[in-house]
């Protein structure tokens, strides 16, 4: 058995990593879903999550989450992280916490404040309902966090030598393909399902197999 904590996307928030969670412990494992610190920073989600990580087996980061999960295995003295279909920082040097592109196209849809839409609503609804199907489009939609553009925009500095850390990655689909090539290189441990990018809710029991052989190496 394996203490596992998930690492939210802070665009999505912790409700629909909670059926991941489920599965997870369904196969005997302690998991608990990370909550997103606010207000929102890199540095304050870094050292929120690595409070809550602090003697876990393994650390689970799906999505923009990945920026992350470096710093926090690094802070929280964790031995593991599997990314999910999750974004990659460069092996060296600073990131923005999101492509430049999404943040290009996120500038218009900012309001006065600099507030984003919940992420429900950076696409058409049909969009995010065929990653968020049945009563989990209006339930995402209603308690997704309206995360700051300044978010997205800041950089941040991972750990020197953070792809050494003990890492596997599962892509759903190849939407992170460079990411997935990322891993390879770095000589982590890969795996593909073929799904879609929140397919960890989707196909909670499928996932939490996927990753499950990588929770205790």
């Amino acid at each position: 058995m394996a203490r596992v904590v998930v690492l939210p996307s802070p665009l999505l928030g912790p409700l629909p990593y909670q059926p991941l969670a489920e599965a997870l412990r369904r196969r005997g494992h302690a998991a608990s879903v990370a909550e997103c610190p606010e207000p929102l920073s890199a540095a304050g989600v870094v050292e929120g999550w690595a409070a809550v990580a602090a003697g876990a087996d393994a650390l689970l980061a799906h999505s923009n989450a990945g920026y992350l999960a470096g710093s926090v295995a690094a802070a929280a003295e964790v031995g593991r992280v599997v990314y999910v279909d999750a974004a990659l920082p460069p092996v060296a040097g600073t990131t923005r916490l999101a492509p430049p592109e999404l943040i290009a196209t996120l500038t218009e849809l900012a309001d006065p404040s600099g507030l984003l839409p919940p992420w429900t609503r950076w696409w058409s609804e049909e969009e995010a309902r065929r990653v968020l199907p049945g009563v989990w489009f209006d339930r995402v939609d209603a308690v997704a966090p309206r995360v700051p553009l300044a978010y997205l925009a800041s950089e941040h500095r991972p750990p020197s030598g953070w792809v050494g850390q003990r890492a596997g990655y599962l892509a759903f689909g190849t939407t992170y393909a460079a990411e997935l090539e990322l891993a390879r290189d770095a000589g982590w441990p890969v795996a593909q399902l073929a799904g879609h990018h929140c397919w960890h809710l989707v196909r909670p029991d499928e996932v939490a197999a996927a990753v499950e052989p990588w929770l205790s190496r």
